[in-house]
């Protein structure tokens, strides 16, 4: 019971301090790592634009694609890491 006490008041802290609680960082750490593995497939940087991302998917495919020797699971990959990438965007944008 103390245990449980102990974990309650420890992410009241968390709150306090951080203002997310505990589950809503480890969330947004595994959407930054992800992000991060999207930007190093496309090979674009952290403030990459709508059109350099878009580029950069264009050009992988270009080397992945199944009529060019790829295989279909590293286009899902590019489209996926295309997906974060612009979702990611949307959300930056004010409005």
């Amino acid at each position: 019971m103390k245990l449980l006490w102990l974990a309650l008041l420890a992410c009241v802290a968390v709150r306090l301090l951080a203002g997310k609680w505990p589950w809503e960082l480890w969330r947004a750490d595994e959407r930054s790592m992800a992000e991060q593995r999207a930007r190093n497939l496309l090979g674009v940087a952290p403030r990459a634009s709508r059109e350099e991302i878009i580029d950069a998917h264009r050009r992988l495919l270009g080397r992945v694609h199944p009529d060019r020797g790829g295989s279909s699971d590293a286009v899902h990959e590019a489209n996926a890491a295309r997906d974060i990438l612009l979702g990611r965007l949307g959300e930056r944008r004010p409005g």
